[in-house]
């Protein structure tokens, strides 16, 4: 209907307009009468335009609602259906939960009437059970008594039989893995070290920890010392050295536990006798040149070292650390020197297995890194280096290699058993470390004392400078398969208890004698 009235509307305001638009126009009377009679004939139009509008309206309607009367009984026709399946499913549950009833009513009684039977069964056996009990009992009874033996004596006699067998048999076990072991890994193992230090020749540099200055004569030594002993007190104030001049002709000393400010100083100390003029601002200004000219030489070590093992991505401090080893050494050993042999024995060894000789070179050069800065931080050398690579950036793998090289940390990995044999192969080389013989005679002495604390121990012999251990025991206390144990046992302990270089082999001897004379 709102259709009609603005089809309606429209037409009565385009005739409006148009009525204007005549009279504005001032059109003549007949114009103006054609005008409302087209007008007259608009409206009659119109009216029955809207009256056709409005039947065809009607008749869209009333299709409309039959449709929609046809829509509804189709979708009441579909959801009676659909009714109809969901009951007949529902129907067809209901049957199977039924059934499902059934069947498990079934098997509670049958549960029910196992359980009384298995109650039954548990009675008669615990019937059985008090008789065998009592059975046991009178046969123990009568055991003791034909034995002349209580069942406390009885166990203590076969457990000492079970243990001596026991013993017999671990020693059997023993061998015959160190035998399969040895078979195994010895004929590899030998020529992997043989061919690394036989590929690896490295010249051995013996150092002091104190350093020792010639001077032309001695009456430089009154200019060292300087009136009231300036001098002397403003070049160890400046160097943090101590400088020691005593009787020794021609020759001072220089003290410090920083290898680094030693050797400054010996630069310093030398640079002044050679120009002559010794006053406390020399000093200073001689000191500050020598600490330049030493920590360029500290660098130039480092970079050296690296390169010569063919690292060339260091951290720039781990380079610097890495040339102040120039200046440590341990036991008379060069530490730099000994890091070099060290990365270079890995590297070979790597080679030997098939492995990445770069990480294990890596590792091997950098094991040692701590003991250049071990009188500045606390700790064991091995977790410092270890906490320094870290800081720096290393990967995971060296710095545990680092850390692990003197089981520090347990060694889990290959390349830190790379790291700990190529360290001692290097330590281990015919002069490479001096040993005092205060620390030399006090580590044979604990050798022996851990083989005599063992019982049935008679005496211990420690052969070939600590490196063999001879263990005589009693035999009537030792037996073989226990002689076997003893030197595993001996053996362990020496590990756990010990540091040393190389290895310790431990030899028990067994020996009986029967002596008798001819009259």
């Amino acid at each position: 209907m709102s259709i009609i009235t603005l089809v309606v509307g429209a037409l009565c305001l385009i005739l409006g307009a148009l009525g204007a638009y005549l009279y504005a126009n001032n059109a003549s009377n007949a114009r103006v009468i054609e005008m409302n009679r087209q007008v007259e004939e608009a409206r009659v139009n119109a009216e029955r335009i809207a009256t056709d509008a409005e039947r065809d309206a009607a008749a869209a309607k009333k299709a409309a609602l039959v449709e929609a009367r046809e829509e509804i009984l189709q979708l009441k026709k579909e959801s009676e259906q659909e009714e109809r399946r969901r009951k007949g499913e529902l129907q067809n549950l209901e049957n199977r939960i039924m059934q499902r009833e059934e069947t498990l009513e079934h098997r509670n009684d049958a549960l029910d009437r196992k359980e009384h039977q298995l109650s039954s069964l548990q009675s008669s056996l615990d019937k059985r059970k008090n008789e065998i009990d009592q059975i046991y009992d009178r046969q123990m009874s009568e055991l003791e008594r034909i034995s002349v033996l209580t069942q406390a004596e009885a166990k203590t006699e076969l457990l000492d039989r079970v243990r001596a067998e026991t013993i017999r048999d671990e020693a059997q076990i023993l061998r015959e893995s160190e035998q399969r072991v040895r078979a195994q890994a010895d004929k590899t193992a030998r020529e992997i070290v043989s061919t690394a230090i036989q590929r690896c020749a490295a010249d051995q540099a013996g150092e002091i920890t104190v350093t020792s200055v010639h001077i032309p004569s001695d009456d430089l030594k009154g200019r060292i010392i300087g009136r009231e002993g300036r001098n002397i007190r403003t070049f160890e104030q400046v160097s943090g050295v101590s400088l020691v001049i005593d009787d020794t002709p021609e020759t001072v000393v220089l003290s410090s536990f920083d290898p680094v400010r030693r050797e400054t100083a010996r630069v310093a100390l030398e640079n002044l006798i050679a120009d002559g003029r010794i006053h406390p601002a020399r000093i200073e200004e001689m000191y500050k040149k020598a600490e330049t000219l030493v920590n360029e030489r500290v660098r130039e070590a480092g970079e050296q070292a690296a390169y010569d093992c063919g690292i060339h991505d260091l951290h720039p401090e781990l380079i610097r650390t890495l040339g102040a080893l120039r200046y440590r050494t341990s036991f008379g050993q060069n530490v730099l020197q000994h890091s070099i042999q060290v990365a270079t024995l890995c590297g070979i060894m790597a080679s030997e297995l098939g492995m990445n000789e770069a990480p294990a070179k890596r590792a091997g050069l950098l094991h040692d890194l701590g003991k250049a800065i071990d009188h500045e931080v606390e700790g064991p050398h091995a977790v410092i280096g270890a906490d320094l690579c870290r800081r720096y950036g290393e990967r995971p793998e060296i710095v545990h290699a680092v850390e692990a090289h003197h089981a520090d940390v347990e060694p889990n990995t290959v390349l830190d058993v790379l790291v700990q044999a190529a360290d001692a192969i290097s330590a281990a080389r015919p002069g490479a470390r001096r040993e005092s013989a205060e620390s030399y005679i006090k580590r044979l002495e604990k050798l022996e004392e851990i083989s005599n604390a063992h019982e049935g121990v008679e005496r211990t012999y420690a052969m070939q400078a600590g490196r063999e251990l001879h263990v005589m025991v009693q035999p009537e206390k030792i037996s073989d398969a226990q002689a076997t144990v003893l030197a595993h046992d001996i053996a362990k302990q020496i590990e756990d208890e010990m540091e040393y270089p190389g290895q310790v082999r431990v030899v028990v001897i067994r020996e009986s004698r029967a002596v008798d004379i001819a009259k």
